[in-house]
């Protein structure tokens, strides 16, 4: 059990739960992460002030309508006050959104909640309170809501909206994992697409923090062995592990059988996705809180859903941190719409390729993709020490992660626009001449990423393959 100070405030609210581990975070105390303990009381305590005022004169007018409330007649219940602070425009979901979960909202709160003023809140909006915390990237206190009537979600997002105590309010949007399923195909052919081997003589990541949002990962595994350096889990849900994160955790820090893009980096294991592969918006804000409190360099989101304004927040306040965001750009296909969190400008979309260097059939397209990678047909460990392959962007975004990590290895101060900029410049050209819609700026190349800052080549041994080295 632990008490979750809110920030702005000396209120202290009783949580039940895992607490944030230590670590990486300079600014003070670290906010506890876990769900309300619903045996707390929620009466409130301590006496009621008396203000002194200088009296009203009372109209006639004034004084019927006193008179009759006096008389017995219903008061009108008073309605907050209009929200002139919201933050941007409204939080309803598009008419036809069907990712989010039914009759929940999420609702931001500024500064430090108090449990009163949660409580008000509640009475105010007849919602259920499910679990709060107090937000280090957005600086708000973060909570979400079930509906208990018939209402729309639609319908409250508009009443809270309208209520000055509310920052923000949207529904719990879905998420979902970005694996397109298990095949058969090469092994580990991106090492030579990517030209991992001539990287990994310069850099491999070493003690560089990546934070794995995603499913979980099975830390006994033997190709992630002293990898994991801290774990967080946001659902506390029973059952197994999906797969999904040690996949992707394996990808980037894999080195036994498998050998990942920066092997040897430190991993966060961040568990927001269940055994089903879905998430919604309210786990992963608390991953992404517990990432940027912990000290990590980079966030991998091998995950996709709608476009999401309280998510995009938190990874704009990320990103001012310092922290590099790369995801994945999705699997519905070139005719889908855009996919989130890879088509924020603030995050690295990549794209999917295969063993011919031509677009993963299933990988989205769009001007958002800063760059691709091997995406098809890749190998990959799973829970309880096993391995299969399989496709999917989530890869790709994991192996250009792995890349980053050792750009950083190289050359620590680099902000994360830089990165961005150098991954592009280095990247190889393969699909139009130019940057396109399929590859962004084209196949990372993790040899001219970490080489571009003009440091010398470690002779390896190894054919060096001519790029590209100019900005498209």
């Amino acid at each position: 059990m632990i008490w979750l100070v809110h920030a702005g405030g000396a209120q202290a609210q009783k949580y039940n739960g895992n607490g944030g581990s230590g670590g990486g975070n300079s600014g003070g105390g670290q906010p506890a992460y876990g769900k309300p303990d619903t045996t707390r009381s929620t009466g409130g305590g301590g006496g009621i002030g008396i203000i002194s005022a200088i009296p009203k004169i009372v109209s006639p007018r004034d004084r019927t309508t006193i008179d009759r409330t006096r008389a017995g007649e219903p008061r009108k219940p008073r309605q907050p006050p209009q929200n002139t602070a919201r933050r941007g425009p409204s939080g309803a979901p598009p008419a036809n959104e069907r990712r989010l979960v039914p009759d929940e909202v999420v609702v931001e709160l500024s500064g430090g909640a108090t449990p009163q003023q949660l409580e008000a809140l509640q009475n105010r909006h007849q919602l259920t309170l499910l679990e709060s915390q107090a937000s280090l990237l957005s600086g708000t206190t973060l909570s979400r809501w079930r509906i208990t009537d018939r209402r729309t979600i639609t319908a409250v997002v508009q009443a809270l909206e309208a209520d000055a105590a509310v920052t923000s309010a949207q529904p719990n949007y879905l998420y979902s994992l970005q694996q397109a399923g298990a095949n058969g195909g090469p092994a580990q052919y991106e090492l030579a697409k990517l030209r991992l081997p001539q990287a990994h003589a310069l850099a491999k990541g070493n003690g560089i923090l990546i934070a794995v949002v995603d499913s979980g990962v099975d830390a006994t595994h033997l190709e992630l062995a002293g990898s994991v350096v801290g774990s967080f889990d946001a659902i506390n849900q029973p059952g197994p592990l999906n797969k999904h994160g040690t996949s992707i955790a394996g990808l980037i820090a894999a080195h036994g059988t498998i050998l990942g893009s920066a092997p040897a980096a430190r991993l966060l294991a961040v568990r927001v996705f269940g055994t089903t592969g879905n998430g919604n918006t309210f786990d992963i804000l608390k991953g992404l809180d517990y990432a940027s409190a912990n000290g990590a360099r980079i966030i991998n989101m091998s995950f996709a859903g709608p476009s999401d304004p309280i998510t995009l927040r938190s990874l704009q306040a990320a990103r001012k941190r310092g922290i590099v965001l790369v995801a994945a750009v999705g699997n519905a296909g070139p005719k889908s719409p855009p996919l989130y969190p890879g088509a924020y400008p603030e995050v690295i979309g990549v794209s999917g390729s295969d063993v011919n260097n031509k677009s993963s059939v299933f990988s989205n397209r769009g001007p958002y993709i800063s760059v691709a990678a091997p995406g098809t047909d890749i190998l990959v460990a799973i829970p309880d020490g096993g391995f299969e392959v399989g496709s999917g962007t989530s890869f790709s975004a994991a192996e250009v992660s792995g890349i980053v990590a050792m750009m950083l290895e190289r050359r620590g101060d680099l902000a994360p626009d830089a990165v961005r900029r150098i991954l592009e410049a280095t990247a190889k050209d393969i699909g139009p001449k130019g940057r396109d819609v399929m590859f962004g700026a084209g196949l990372a190349d993790a040899y001219g990423a970490v080489t571009a800052d003009g440091a010398p080549a470690v002779a390896s041994g190894l054919p060096i393959e001519r790029v590209s080295t100019g900005v498209r």
